[in-house]
């Protein structure tokens, strides 16, 4: 579903360059759940960035779904980002003069979805992360991990292929970081493929596998030992 082929990124500013990326392969199959963790400029955020079709590579080749992204026009990308990538950021990302309903049926605004339409599946998607009682709350009105719920819900409302959740629970205590990996482990058993940026060993620890990123680089791929994974889920629902 995902191929990253020899991907670079280098930024520039002015005569400084800075090595983002520095010429990584990574692969990530169809309903697979994948933590991509590091530290604070590590380079992990850059791939987000690429994988999200937020930007573009200075060298190398991104594929999704085997097309070539890099072939791509900037209103074919803005397709992409609205109808095959369904994101979670840590700072939700919700505006707070709209109720949860009229938040989470934003990208199917832009997507031309009807009306009559958008209002039911927006019910829905709220429904379906537990917050089906909360449809016209503002955000400033729910907690933390609800907000990011919310957020969820947007991700999914137009069915995308794929899940891409930037530090999702870096904004949440601990009771809402449950919740909301508890979630995310529900929609990888329902089989969404699931790329989950952190530097979070405990978070990471939930995913099928992770990916360890340092200075533009993969340094480990491995994948998680399911008793492992089970044991990380049990003890965050303890």
């Amino acid at each position: 579903m995902i191929e990253l082929v020899t991907a670079g990124k280098t930024y520039r500013s002015g005569t400084i360059e800075f090595e983002a990326l520095r010429g990584i392969d990574l692969a990530i199959h169809e309903g697979e759940y994948v933590a991509i963790m590091g530290p604070s400029g590590s380079g992990k955020s850059t791939i987000m960035n690429i994988l999200g079709c937020l930007d573009t590579l200075t060298r190398g080749r991104y594929h999704l779904g085997g097309v070539d992204v890099e072939d791509l026009d900037e209103i074919e990308l803005a397709a992409i980002r609205n109808q095959q990538i369904g994101f979670v950021f840590q700072g939700f990302n919700l505006l707070p003069a709209l109720s949860a309903w009229r938040n989470v049926e934003l990208p199917m605004m832009y997507a031309s979805v009807p009306a009559a339409e958008r209002r039911g599946r927006a019910e829905r998607a709220l429904e379906r992360v537990g917050l089906g009682d909360r449809l016209e709350n503002r955000p400033g009105e729910l907690s933390g991990g609800q907000q990011q719920r919310v957020a969820v819900a947007r991700a999914l409302v137009g069915e995308p292929t794929m899940i891409l959740a930037d530090e999702p629970t870096g904004n949440l205590d601990s009771v809402s970081t449950r919740d909301v990996l508890e979630l995310f482990d529900e929609l990888h058993d329902l089989g969404r493929t699931i790329v989950l940026i952190t530097h979070e060993l405990e978070v990471a620890q939930r995913a099928a596998r992770i990916v360890w990123v340092r200075d533009g680089e993969i340094v480990r791929d491995e994948v998680n030992d399911l008793a492992a994974v089970q044991a990380a889920r049990e003890a965050s629902a303890a």
